[in-house]
């Protein structure tokens, strides 16, 4: 089997998922582009550089559409011969994408791969496409469906995390994002973004919210506690499922929960043939990939039996891990992985994560992969694991190693 490496990882930076978010005037096409030609040009790419472009999306409609891959490298720099496939695994998409492009290359399948992701969530709103999961009856009474604020508010009764627990690791996420960005230790992944003129629009994560403190947190209401306890009523659902809990405690809040921007990322993936023939030096191995069904209900469990599944397919045990990226969709989703592993915080997300500088819903799994390799490579560290949630009940994961 021929081993799959990482040759380089570029992202956007993250604007924010509204209309004076300074991504808002640039398309997912565009974003995807950009990255697209980010690679080629850093990589001197010319002809039939990748057998294929794997591109995360999640709301797959209107100018999000259409095989947005293909579009996007009929946009880029790239040649017309690549083709292109969008696919839609909710939140690790990007990851998914990159597990995607990696497992094709061990297979032998083509030398090289570009995969990735986008979401323009200022543009195309989450949930725009009407899924079946949530909007049809006859499935969601089956599943048991809430939304994932509820989701994230079941594991943090479950599991006994409390409010200030929640905000804790909010202000943590908030305060290393900060000093990444003041250490510049996202300079070789992030690519600016820049208008037709060659203007910059945005060279930085602006969701970020430097200075966030315990009091500020504090004075933030509940997000999910109405949706639960009034009509629809998630919470009585919820609780049909497990009584045991008898309420639902609601700790979580636009403050510790992922924020809505928009963002783009991608990684070039190859056999050592393609290193060698493109004068390439390969940043890390892709060691091991795996993904999980998990509740749909309580939905959000996904990285624990993930990394259980990928450390027992690896042969690999916890201790084996120098850094961790789990993705801060909600902050109850890090606490339990952190619980499940008995893992050292300060091994976990050690340059901020969704809770500061957001979640791009198709472009998250590669953005937590890319940082992951900076940290490896920055804090000369060997073997990292990024793995994500996702909504409907699953989890991915990735375990790269520095070659």
């Amino acid at each position: 089997m021929e081993e799959a490496y990482i040759y380089d990882a570029v992202r956007s930076p993250r604007g924010k998922g509204r209309k004076d978010g300074s991504l808002h005037e640039v398309t997912a096409v565009k974003l995807s582009a950009d990255m697209l030609n980010a690679l080629k040009a850093r990589n001197n790419l010319d002809g039939h550089a990748a057998e294929d472009v794997i591109w995360g999306n999640v709301t797959q409609i209107g100018e999000q559409g259409a095989c947005l891959a293909r579009t996007a490298v009929l946009a880029s720099d790239l040649d017309e011969s690549i083709p292109g496939v969008s696919i839609n695994r909710f939140c690790a998409s990007g990851l998914e994408a990159v597990n995607m492009a990696a497992n094709q290359v061990r297979g032998g399948a083509g030398d090289a791969y570009i995969a990735g992701g986008v979401e323009c969530m200022s543009r195309v709103p989450m949930g725009a496409d009407g899924g079946a999961i949530a909007a049809d009856p006859t499935v969601a009474m089956k599943s048991y469906f809430v939304p994932q604020g509820i989701s994230s508010d079941i594991i943090a009764t479950e599991y006994g995390f409390t409010r200030d627990m929640a905000d804790e690791l909010a202000v943590r996420s908030q305060n290393r994002a900060k000093a990444a960005w003041d250490d510049r230790r996202f300079d070789k992944t992030v690519v600016p973004i820049k208008d037709m003129n060659g203007l910059t629009i945005l060279d930085n994560d602006e969701y970020m919210r430097p200075g966030t403190d315990m009091q500020a947190l504090g004075a933030l209401k509940p997000s999910f506690k109405d949706l639960g306890e009034t009509m629809p009523g998630f919470d009585a659902i919820a609780l049909m499922k497990y009584p045991h809990l008898e309420r639902i405690n609601h700790i979580h809040h636009a403050g510790n929960s992922s924020g809505i921007v928009d963002g783009a990322a991608a990684v070039l993936i190859g056999n050592k043939a393609y290193g060698e023939k493109h004068g390439l030096k390969p940043r890390a191995r892709i060691r091991a990939t795996a993904k999980i069904g998990t509740d749909p209900t309580i939905m959000l469990t996904g990285p624990v039996p993930v990394t259980e599944k990928i450390m027992a397919d690896s042969g690999m045990a916890i201790s084996d891990i120098d850094l961790f990226e789990v993705n801060e969709a909600f902050a109850s989703v890090v606490m339990r992985f952190m619980q499940a592993f008995e893992v050292d915080p300060d091994l976990v997300n050690v340059n901020g994560g969704s809770i500061a500088m957001g979640h791009p819903l198709g472009a998250t799994g590669a953005i937590i992969l890319g940082t992951l390799l900076d940290e490896l490579e920055r804090s000369d560290k060997e073997t990292g694991l990024a793995t994500l949630c996702i909504g409907s009940g699953m989890g991915a994961a990735t375990i790269i190693e520095r070659v």
